[in-house]
């Protein structure tokens, strides 16, 4: 294997290596793919010294096989659906649409845990660096890109780990640039390119995400 990271800590401390240029830039954020993107996303805002947030997403599993993307949904009503991948499986469309109905009723619950009454940020005019701890698939990230477009932002800088290579060049044509450690032809699961891959809480995610307001620190402490 080319490359192992000992866990996402580690894996954002590295991603962030390859983002100083964007150190410090007015009109930027750092946005994290729930739930195992936000510790990555974490290291990239500190290191750049940019605001933290999240970026709802969830995926559609296929239903014998919860951990193969179909599709994923978004806010705001966005459905990206793998269509091939559907007919190829013989997937039903009311199997298709009791997924969606299941993983709506579940990113409503984590807007509203992750962002405890916040309003969304306002992305117009911003500098997005999105983030998460693998691309497998790529449907997850072209929810997110979906929604974000609808924002307006200035410019989208997709940064992961470790991404299979097929859907990492379509991501590739759709943003400003992306940053990926390594690419591969049989990616696997993205677990696999981890030592430590444990599943994260909602509480681990609400305290980073509390802890992300970087842009606001002075002299790397935060005010008192």
């Amino acid at each position: 294997m080319a490359i192992r990271f000992r866990d996402r800590k580690a894996a954002g401390e590295c991603l962030a290596q390859h983002l100083y240029p964007y150190q410090n830039q007015a009109n930027l954020i750092v946005l994290g793919l729930p739930r195992g993107g936000i510790p990555v996303a974490y290291e990239i805002a500190r290191t750049l010294q940019a605001n933290l947030d999240v970026c709802l997403v969830r995926k559609l599993g296929v239903p014998s096989h919860p951990e193969l993307a179909m599709g994923a949904i978004a806010l705001d009503g966005i459905r990206i659906l793998n269509h091939t991948l559907i007919e190829t499986l013989g997937i039903s469309s009311q199997e298709v649409e009791t997924v969606t109905t299941q993983a709506q009723q579940e990113l409503t619950r984590q807007n509203q845990c992750y962002r405890q009454g916040r309003p969304y940020p306002d992305l117009s005019d911003q500098t997005i660096v999105l983030v998460d701890d693998g691309l497998a698939t790529g449907s997850s990230m072209q929810a997110a890109l979906a929604f974000l477009r609808k924002q307006q932002p200035r410019a989208i800088i997709v940064a992961v780990p470790i991404a299979a290579t097929a859907p990492s060049s379509l991501i590739e044509q759709e943003v400003d640039q992306v940053i990926c450690l390594y690419q591969s032809d049989h990616l696997m699961a993205i677990s696999h390119w981890y030592d430590d891959f444990s599943a994260l809480t909602d509480t681990q995610v609400q305290s980073q995400l509390a802890q992300g307001n970087f842009k606001i620190m002075t002299n790397g402490t935060p005010p008192i």
